[in-house]
């Protein structure tokens, strides 16, 4: 499984920016995607997931009601909408995704994802 990460880019303090997240996996309701980011100095963390089905999210508390994650399987593409930008945001931003038997489950640990995208740049300007 392939994916393809596209979207990031410089922005200022309060703007948006959609990324994109297009996977070569044929029978895409059983997988579970994840974006994940990774700021200078600092580890990967987890930014949100979703389920194969698109009905089941997860969101680290610092992008609760600022991110939206979700997919359309006919396109085989994931997507994160991030709004009110902020300047720790700034990072390098992954997409995953990982098989999972059931349609219904979001994996919610970098552990649980086999297949990763090239990574694209956020930067969020003050």
């Amino acid at each position: 499984v392939q994916l393809q990460a596209s979207g990031g880019g410089l922005v200022q303090a309060g703007d948006s920016l959609r990324l994109s997240c297009a996977s070569s996996a044929r029978t895409s309701s059983h997988y579970s995607m994840g974006w994940f980011r990774q700021a200078p100095g600092k580890e990967r963390d987890i930014v949100a997931t979703i389920s194969g089905s698109g009905d089941l999210t997860y969101y680290e508390d610092s992008v609760k009601g600022r991110f939206t994650i979700s997919r359309d399987n006919a396109k085989n593409t994931a997507y994160l909408q991030m709004n009110s930008l902020k300047p720790e945001d700034t990072a390098v931003y992954y997409c995953a995704t990982g098989f999972t038997s059931s349609t219904r489950v979001r994996l919610t640990s970098a552990g649980g994802y086999k297949y990763w995208g090239q990574g694209t740049l956020v930067t969020v300007s003050s």
